[in-house]
């Protein structure tokens, strides 16, 4: 637990756009946790007076305003901007329980090689568990003694609790990736990096996806989760991803639409490849499997 007046350690950035009022009832829940953390908004070139209505409403929360939208890479610039040593992520639609910060800071400071917690997460007003949650609780990588709940190699952005020294030094979230399936790579990089994975359901988020259609989100999770091959997995697996996907795009408008992506962004995938270390390539492929 912080110790009554003492700072928390935990700095919360949130990244926006577009979403002003969504963004304003997570900001109020932020603000009535017992923690009382820093809190960062970083906004993604908004055109709806987002920034603003921020200041207004909320004067202590720190807002980056952004001239161009950088998707998921916006999470840099907020983590950049605080100086607690520990970030947790949130999106305009979601928010911390009470405590749970306090919780995730317990277990990064039992757990010094602890560099992401994935947290459990309560989706929508009936508080429905993520499937995602029972995914990591069963993930087949097993429960390391220095690190507090199952080891996983993925996570949901929004439920996320990072070490930051851990976050910047494996380079936060790649900007060619913008926003859908982001998470993988990152996932990867810390662990190729010595940092410990850990699933802790103690720690609890709050999910209320935004209404409506994500036009185009099936496409660029596609398109995501071949460029994480082609970034760092062996090329015959990128190359069966490739196969696989180009398959689909013969029938599927969206896996043609991330296939073409895909293939726009290959000088940045050749400038960017880092095939991971043996040992973080047989987890990954235990999860393929």
């Amino acid at each position: 637990m912080t110790a009554r007046g003492a700072p928390c350690p935990v700095g919360v950035v949130v990244i926006t756009r577009n979403r002003r009022e969504s963004l304003l009832r997570t900001l109020r829940h932020l603000a009535r946790l017992p923690e009382k953390p820093q809190v960062v908004v970083v906004d993604n070139a908004s055109a709806d007076g987002t920034p603003q209505a921020v200041r207004q409403a909320h004067p202590a929360v720190r807002v980056l305003g952004l001239g161009s939208n950088r998707g998921a890479a916006a999470r840099n610039t907020g983590a950049a901007a605080l100086t607690t040593p520990l970030i947790a992520f949130c999106d305009d639609d979601s928010w911390w329980a009470p405590h749970a910060l306090d919780a995730a800071a317990g277990h990064f400071a039992r757990h010094p090689r602890l560099g992401l917690l994935a947290a459990a997460v309560r989706v929508g007003p009936d508080e429905q568990p993520d499937p995602l949650d029972s995914a990591l609780a069963a993930a087949p990588l097993g429960r390391s003694p220095d690190l507090p709940g199952p080891s996983v190699l993925g996570f949901l952005a929004c439920a996320a609790v990072v070490r930051r020294e851990a976050f910047l030094d494996a380079g936060g979230f790649l900007p060619m990736l913008r926003i859908g399936g982001e998470e993988a790579l990152l996932a990867l990089d810390l662990a190729a990096a010595g940092w410990g994975l850990a699933y802790c359901p103690d720690v609890i988020a709050h999910h209320h996806p935004h209404p409506g259609p994500r036009t185009g989100r099936s496409a660029l999770q596609h398109r995501n989760r071949l460029l994480t091959a082609w970034l760092r997995r062996p090329l015959p697996y990128a190359l069966r991803a490739t196969a696989r996907l180009a398959r689909d795009a013969s029938e599927d408008p969206q896996a043609r639409r991330a296939l073409l992506s895909a293939l726009l962004r290959l000088p940045d995938v050749v400038r960017h490849r880092a095939p991971l270390p043996p040992w973080v390539e047989r987890s990954a492929r235990l999860l393929d499997d």
